[in-house]
């Protein structure tokens, strides 16, 4: 729910961002984004009449995302809030016989799953959980819910130290570590011990622990329909730690805690669902053949693990969260597809059928997929729907239907009220191989094409992703600020096909970096560019790439290169997911190749750059840590080129996880590049 706040004092400098939005009220503006709502997690009744889904909205006082449970009719009346207190909600589930809904909220003794009875409203916690539950799962019947939780360890000791006199204060004891994951960037330190699944009775009670060993188990699992086992995915081999990608499906006996393995293979196989006659299982899987992208693909096996079969294999898209029909006759998945997110319907004979498009809209910042959905018993679908010009609603389609209705307009008082930045659809031919190259352009408000505009280039991050036709708010600050905006899926983006995701493989950054410039040229030669006013930025990858263009070319007016990596033999061995890297991103470890690793890091070009540079980056960053940003900082400081560090105190590596620092974050970038900005461009007829 938004809040509404008479008068706020925001105590920072906003520059070029709030001065041109002053020239027309009904621009998009920095305080908008705290007004910004979007759905999430939309569940719908198994009768299809009612959907619970989660509305977020972002708190001014405490400056961060809400999340509470909402409830709507299918047919968009009674739009109401389902539970009265304010807070923390999330993952709600309903009952299979639909008169219950369970969910998890905050409280003061953490995160609970808690029952809510949709006939009367009362709510009920369920049991006293000592961590945070995750991936709620009704049994058939409606007597158990299953979930996972993490069961803590002592951490390793080494020496037991002296006793401590009385009153004494002395420092914390040091802390020993011999895990190969040890902390996740956004956490920080990960407590020792296992993620195991549990059971909990439905009418509340002790929670029972399902799997053990030293083994994590995070993935939702599925019953199967008499509820006597449990189908999960989890990496039970000797050697998981350094297997890292690797994963089976397994079946557990809920009456002896028997575990059988149902898949072998080398690769990630997870996300099953049961038929609804328990014969056979999906999953999602594929083989590793250790390259940097590799499309997964749906399988159906029998339920003892026979009869294994590829579904999805003439479809060359990633496919995810797949859900069974109420007849077992296919599977309801979701792919991306050149920058759009679909639902499809795979029959078992391998043809994938679209249901709807435009899902996403949960990621407010940069243009990034996302989304969710779920199915009724008779084939009413409910989902996320995002366009450019909104975050998520909640929309409904039908399997044997093409029409699609949204169902509610949570940002129209809003963004109904704002003209923002029109978003355009671009294919253009890369100078390297001439490869058709997707992207999109966003004009300011008020466009005039017959004017000479600014152009701000703006590089997604992974670079295993992708963005595509959705709302960003980064993007309409910077439209409204007036400037074009750029954004592309260069090669390497994932939803154009694996050998198109995999030509990054041990040649990254490479030709990527021609796409984004051809991107640009393409741009240019529209007419409306002013063509000495060009500017880039990026995080992440998106930085690695800023921080590549600018050692490449001075045809920047000033860059910002947020949360880099700069130097691929310090990155790989410091961030968090250190593990991840050897071979599939370059062959060998740095030590076995430094070549090749200090080849592609952009450390190694930065005695040619002369374009004045940005470095932003969370000082909590464990994905791209704050030293990598250091090591551009200093080195330009040092050749005395035009640079300043700005750091986000307390940030991980997503530097705009609060409203304020998505604010702070625009607002310097567009600080940076006005400082540099030539004045006369629309003036100018080159």
């Amino acid at each position: 729910m938004r809040a509404r706040v008479a008068v706020f004092v925001l105590c920072m400098s906003l520059t070029a961002v709030g001065t041109r939005a002053s020239e027309n009220e009904r621009r998009f503006v920095e305080l908008d984004v705290f007004q910004l709502e979007f759905a999430s997690d939309p569940q719908i009744s198994p009768d299809g009449s009612q959907i619970v889904y989660v509305r977020n909205d972002m708190s001014i006082v405490k400056d961060r995302k809400m999340s509470n449970l909402w409830i709507i009719n299918v047919d968009g009346t009674e739009h109401r809030k389902l539970i009265t207190e304010e807070g923390r909600q999330s993952s709600p589930r309903w009952s299979p016989d639909g008169r219950k809904v369970a969910y998890v909220a905050g409280t003061e003794a953490g995160a609970q799953i808690f029952l809510r009875w949709m006939d009367t409203g009362q709510t009920a916690r369920l049991g006293q959980l000592p961590e945070t539950p995750r991936s709620l799962s009704w049994s058939p019947n409606g007597k158990w819910i299953a979930f996972s939780m993490l069961v803590k360890e002592d951490e390793p000791k080494l020496v037991k130290p002296p006793a401590k006199p009385d009153g004494a204060d002395w420092a914390k004891a040091p802390r020993v570590i011999t895990r190969v994951r040890h902390e996740a960037d956004g956490v920080g330190y990960l407590e020792p011990g296992y993620n195991h699944l549990f059971i909990l009775p439905a009418e509340a009670g002790t929670p029972k622990q399902v799997t053990t060993g030293s083994f994590h188990h995070r993935d939702a699992p599925a019953w199967t329909p008499d509820g006597k086992s449990l189908i999960f995915s989890a990496n039970r081999n000797p050697n998981w730690e350094y297997e890292f990608r690797n994963s089976e499906i397994y079946s557990v006996s809920l009456d002896d805690g028997s575990i059988q393995a149902l898949t072998d293979r080398n690769g990630p196989d997870h996300s099953p669902t049961v038929s609804p006659d328990g014969k056979q299982i999906a999953y999602l899987s594929y083989e590793d053949r250790v390259q940097t992208y590799q499309v997964t693909q749906l399988h159906v096996m029998n339920r003892d693990g026979s009869n294994k079969r590829v579904v999805t294999a003439s479809l060359d898209r990633t496919v995810s969260d797949p859900v069974w029909d109420n007849k077992g006759k296919g599977i309801y998945v979701v792919y991306t597809d050149r920058g759009n997110t679909k639902i499809g319907y795979a029959s078992l004979q391998g043809s994938v059928r679209v249901l709807a498009g435009d899902l996403g809209g949960t990621s407010l910042g940069r243009p990034y997929g996302g989304g969710s959905f779920s199915v009724s018993s008779d084939g009413v679908i409910a989902y996320t729907h995002g366009r450019p010009e909104r975050p998520a609603d909640v929309a409904i389609s039908q399997k044997n239907k093409e029409d699609v209705r949204l169902i509610t307009k949570l940002n129209e008082d809003l963004l109904g009220d704002r003209d923002l930045g029109k978003v355009e659809e671009i294919w253009y031919e890369s100078s390297y191989d001439q490869r058709q190259i997707q992207g999109w352009i966003v004009t300011p408000p008020g466009f005039d094409p017959d004017r000479k505009y600014p152009l701000i280039l703006e590089i997604h991050g992974g670079p295993i992703s992708n963005y595509g036709d959705r709302f960003s708010a980064e993007v309409q600050l910077y439209a409204a600020a007036g400037y074009v905006v750029l954004y592309t899926n260069p090669r390497g983006s994932t939803s154009y096909g694996e050998e198109f995701g995999n030509l990054l493989y041990h040649n990254y950054p490479g030709q990527d970096y021609d796409d984004l410039i051809s991107g640009v040229d393409a741009v240019i030669a529209r007419g409306y560019i002013y063509e000495k006013n060009l500017f880039v930025t990026g995080g992440s990858a998106g930085g690695i790439m800023t921080a590549w263009i600018v050692g490449k070319t001075q045809r920047f007016r000033a860059a910002v290169v947020a949360k880099p990596v700069m130097n691929w033999y310090s990155k790989v061995l410091v961030a968090d997911n250190y593990y991840s890297y050897h071979n599939y991103r370059y062959p060998g470890q740095p030590w076995e190749n430094p070549e090749i690793y200090m080849k592609y890091s952009p450390i190694s070009l930065v005695g040619n750059v002369s374009t004045p540079t940005m470095v932003m980056v969370g000082t909590a960053d464990l994905r791209t840590p704050l030293s990598e940003a250091k090591q551009l900082y200093h080195a330009l400081k040092l050749r005395k080129i035009e640079t300043a560090l700005v750091q986000i105190p307390g940030a991980s590596h997503n530097i705009v996880a609060r409203p304020s620092q998505l604010i702070a974050k625009v607002a310097h970038v567009l600080a940076w590049f006005e400082k540099y900005r030539r004045q006369d461009e629309f003036s100018s007829k080159e």
